[in-house]
């Protein structure tokens, strides 16, 4: 039984997914040193495109003009003008895939050693040697990210995705332990989120009407606890402004960390939201086909695969002949990833985790 993960997806902006596979947004460290897009970078996104990803997403791509908010080497850049060239040559190869960037800040995660100058966020945080931003600076990277996503349209793509997740700058200004601020941007809970209900509500307004908006968020931790997360997300929905919530989860089987919400998995109190006409996807070691059929059975709209999506970049195109394909499994060996379609750069990274590269 395929569980509807060939069936195509409509979201409400009139996009649609021929399938329920979407790449994940995966760093890779192969761009140009200025954010330039190259011959590596279009070619590991347009063999996933041609191995059936229904979505296609970009990694996570630096938004502010100033460089601040870097946060690894070889980072896709869509922070200014100069980066479109490279852009359009990436969109145009996802043509017949929907085609999504992720809008990324670091903040006070910016390498010191990457960005070349002292680290930003909600708060200076000791520890990384960070500073403020100021009233000025927050709203000019939230302008950052709104223009990041209209060059993201004009470079053909169907849709952006704004990164709230894993501890980068909007999970910052969200956290209860990071953001100290005492304007408008910190303190309670609607000043806290308030950065990332105006980002989206400027994407919606500076963009066309059919482009795409989704956003990543993480369940709980960097400060966020379950309940403001699932309050946030509920809030996002009945806004109306986005086609889809993106839920890391790091392990889709998990529980909540907060023994108040332990005994039924994490993944529930978000499947249990009254979703409307807004999509539910999920990322976390979703590994093989039974992973992910596992998670449509549960009431995800759809899946992000990243290792994955790395190890088979035919992974889609391989289910639909035989839902019951043997994935790949680790260690694999540095020439089943060259074939596989990453760069050198991408490979020497991926050689850092632990059990991954023989």
């Amino acid at each position: 039984m395929e569980h509807n993960l060939t069936a195509p997806l409509t979201f409400r902006s009139g996009h649609q997914m021929k399938n329920r596979f979407a790449l994940a947004p995966l760093t890779n460290h192969q761009c140009e040193d200025d954010g330039m897009a190259n011959d590596a970078e279009v070619k590991w996104l347009r063999m996933r495109a041609e191995g059936g990803f229904g979505m296609v997403m970009t990694c996570a791509a630096q938004i502010e003009s100033g460089g601040r908010g870097q946060g690894f080497p070889g980072q896709l850049g869509v922070h200014t003008d100069a980066m479109l060239p490279g852009m359009k040559r990436i969109a145009e190869t996802l043509k017949n895939t929907f085609s999504v960037v992720q809008l990324h800040h670091a903040g006070i995660r910016s390498p010191q050693e990457v960005i070349g100058q002292q680290a930003v966020g909600p708060s200076a945080h000791e520890e990384t040697g960070s500073r403020a931003m100021t009233k000025d600076e927050v709203q000019n990277v939230i302008q950052d990210f709104i223009s990041a996503a209209v060059r993201s349209e004009k470079a053909g793509f169907d849709g952006v995705e704004v990164h709230g997740a894993h501890g980068y700058l909007l999970t910052q200004f969200m956290s209860t332990e990071l953001n100290q601020r005492s304007d408008e941007y910190g303190g309670s809970y609607e000043n806290r989120t308030r950065i990332v209900r105006e980002i989206i509500a400027g994407i919606k307004r500076e963009c066309s009407e059919g482009f795409s908006v989704g956003i990543r968020l993480s369940p709980e931790g960097y400060g966020m606890p379950l309940t403001e997360v699932t309050r946030f997300c509920q809030e996002l929905i009945d806004d109306g402004s986005l086609d889809y919530l993106d839920i890391s989860l790091w392990d889709c089987s998990k529980e909540s960390a907060d023994e108040e919400f332990q005994g039924r998995s994490l993944l529930s109190y978000f499947t249990d939201l009254s979703w409307g006409d807004v999509k539910l996807v999920v990322a976390g070691k979703l590994k093989t086909p039974a992973d992910a059929e596992a998670m449509m059975e549960q009431g995800v709209d759809f899946v992000m695969l990243g290792r994955a999506g790395i190890l088979t970049h035919d992974f889609p195109n391989r289910y639909k002949v035989d839902p019951e394909f043997e994935a790949t499994q680790l260690p694999v060996t540095a020439e089943h990833l060259e074939s596989e379609g990453l760069s050198p750069a991408f490979i020497k990274y991926l050689s850092g985790w632990d059990g991954f590269v023989k």
